[in-house]
């Protein structure tokens, strides 16, 4: 998923994730440290969040139930992964893919999957710890190799 979409993306559900969170224009707008008149503006389709606001907005609202749905995944976490284009993470519990991922190749004990959302790779073990994730497909089959061969 490229920065713009998931601004564009995030900027959309800014003013569900307020409802959803019962919380005031001026209250969200202070927790994201932005003017009324900007949160307004997003909120209205007539400007999108800038990379800075979103982050915090994913960080402050990574739990909610709303943008998991519309994501696939969990808010930070992807933001991490666009700002880096892929991620070597300490092994995390998935619930395996059984909601929002496709299944790419399997190998030894470990399998790669992509989510139907964002379309974004990880690697999996056969215990679903996740080890790697990447936007990149190739780079994502290289590592799932190289985890293979160990």
């Amino acid at each position: 998923m490229e920065r713009e979409i998931f601004i564009g993306l995030i900027s959309e559900k800014m003013k569900l994730v307020r409802t959803e969170q019962d919380l005031s224009q001026d209250k969200m707008a202070e927790m994201l440290g932005i003017s009324k008149k900007t949160l307004v503006q997003i909120e209205k389709g007539r400007i999108t969040a800038n990379w800075t606001t979103v982050v915090a907005f994913c960080t402050l609202f990574n739990q909610s139930e709303l943008l998991y749905s519309v994501l696939g995944d969990e808010p930070i976490y992807l933001v991490r992964l666009i700002a880096n284009k892929s991620e070597s993470t300490p092994k995390e519990k998935t619930m395996g893919g059984v909601f929002w991922w496709k299944e790419v190749i399997a190998k030894g004990d470990f399998r790669l999957q992509q989510n139907l959302i964002s379309n974004h790779y990880r690697i999996l073990d056969e215990n679903n710890y996740r080890w790697y994730s990447s936007f990149e497909k190739d780079e994502a089959i290289k590592r799932l190799d190289e985890l293979s061969s160990l």
